[in-house]
């Protein structure tokens, strides 16, 4: 039976019209895009392809706010150093308790070693922003706000464009990371006040190594990387010519089939989380159910680990991943779903589903048909679960 791939918030499959647009330029067309000769003007001009294909994805009104990137992360650490130095006298930045550790990990040191003041707003048991608390947080002191665009294991999606709005009304710079909504959900930036985005190639089924931040025309600006001339000086070092091409293949690719594929996915993760409520019972979907990404469906399920679920999942020949983390030997439910309240019996039986343009109805189906014989053999094998359901520890009943 073939496997089964539900892990693409992780990462997608690299598309194989993306690998082909990408191989010429391992081999016949290798020069370096600064030279002058035509080896150098070719490649150049792939390049400038590219960077207008990632520009109409994310709705950018000029292809220079495009600079190519190593991915995601190097793209957000950019946006909110750049961020900081331009604004001297101010110290602040506001995030929310919700975001990817690129963004995290960058708040914490900056607030421990650079004396830079985080706010951290934040969610409800929905994974929805305390906009309240946003609002408080803002004042003449904050350099940047970080928020994203769609949670990494939610699928919750933030309102931006009015973030990004109340932002600018205290003089603060705006910064979203897209990397799970570029692709996915459709992107405008132009109409909005969202001074930089960043995104990854790799989570639309470019390769993995590259990824964007757009920079409104403007924006004032301090380069990460300094070096070369390369991305008009402001991302210093020889672009990764291949994966960039590949990006923007994919990007290409994602712009023509968004909205079919949006529709297709949400089907699907509807059929899949309706499917699991029922036939397995005690687990409940995990995220805002109005606001959420059409590709992704987490799902608690109660008095279990979701690090044993996967390992019989990844048996049956499914992959997909879990809302757990095992850090320094000992298993801590993630984040994301402590900042949501989701209760500890819950939390570290926690499965993310995340789906792509190439999941179908099949494999849905397969999974629907294993799940309910793995979550029943392990709660059997469960000190927390007494086969009717009640938990001998505690446990808030409250929570739906």
């Amino acid at each position: 039976m073939a496997p089964i791939y539900l892990d693409n918030n992780a990462t997608t499959r690299v598309l194989p019209q993306v690998v082909e647009a990408m191989l010429p330029y391992f081999t016949e067309q290798f020069g370096n895009a600064s030279s002058i000769h035509a080896f150098g003007a070719e490649v150049g001009g792939a390049l400038r392809t590219a960077r207008q294909s990632v520009q109409a994805l994310i709705g950018a009104e000029f292809d220079h706010e495009i600079i190519f990137t190593s991915g995601g992360t190097e793209s957000n650490t950019t946006a909110i150093r750049s961020a900081l130095q331009v604004q001297p006298g101010r110290s602040e930045i506001i995030t929310s308790a919700v975001e990817h550790p690129a963004i995290l990990s960058l708040c914490d040191w900056l607030e421990k070693h650079e004396g830079v003041t985080v706010h951290h707003i934040p969610v409800d048991t929905m994974g929805r922003l305390d906009l309240d608390a946003y609002r408080a947080a803002l004042s003449e002191r904050v350099a940047v706000v970080s928020l994203m665009w769609a949670n990494n294991e939610t699928g919750t999606v933030f309102p931006v464009d009015g973030l990004a709005e109340l932002a600018h009304g205290v003089g603060a710079l705006f910064h979203t990371d897209a990397v799970q909504a570029a692709g996915k959900l459709p992107i405008d930036v132009k109409t909005t006040d969202i001074d930089m985005l960043s995104l990854s190639g790799h989570k639309f089924h470019g390769p993995k190594g590259v990824g964007a931040l757009y920079l409104r025309k403007g924006t004032r600006f301090r380069p990460l990387l300094r070096g070369g001339h390369q991305e008009r000086g402001r991302r210093a070092g020889t672009e990764n010519a291949p994966a960039i091409i590949g990006m923007g293949k994919a990007a290409e690719i994602a712009m023509a089939t968004l909205a079919e594929d949006g529709a297709r996915m949400a089907a699907l993760r509807d059929r899949l989380e309706q499917g699991l409520v029922q036939r397995v019972g005690h687990c409940f979907v995990t995220g805002d159910p109005r606001d959420r990404l059409p590709n992704t469906a987490t799902v608690a399920f109660e008095f279990i680990e979701g690090e044993a679920i996967l390992l019989k999942l990844n048996q049956a020949g499914i992959a997909a991943s879990s809302g757990s983390a095992c850090t320094s030997g000992s298993l801590e439910p993630s984040h994301v779903l402590r900042a949501m309240d989701i209760p500890f019996t819950a939390a570290h039986g926690a499965i993310r589903f995340s789906l792509s343009h190439e999941s179908t109805a099949e494999e849905i189906d397969r999974v629907l048909d294993v799940m309910p014989g793995i979550i029943a053999g392990l709660r059997a094998m469960s000190p927390f679960w007494s086969g009717d359901g009640a938990a001998p520890v505690a446990f808030n009943p409250d929570y739906t």
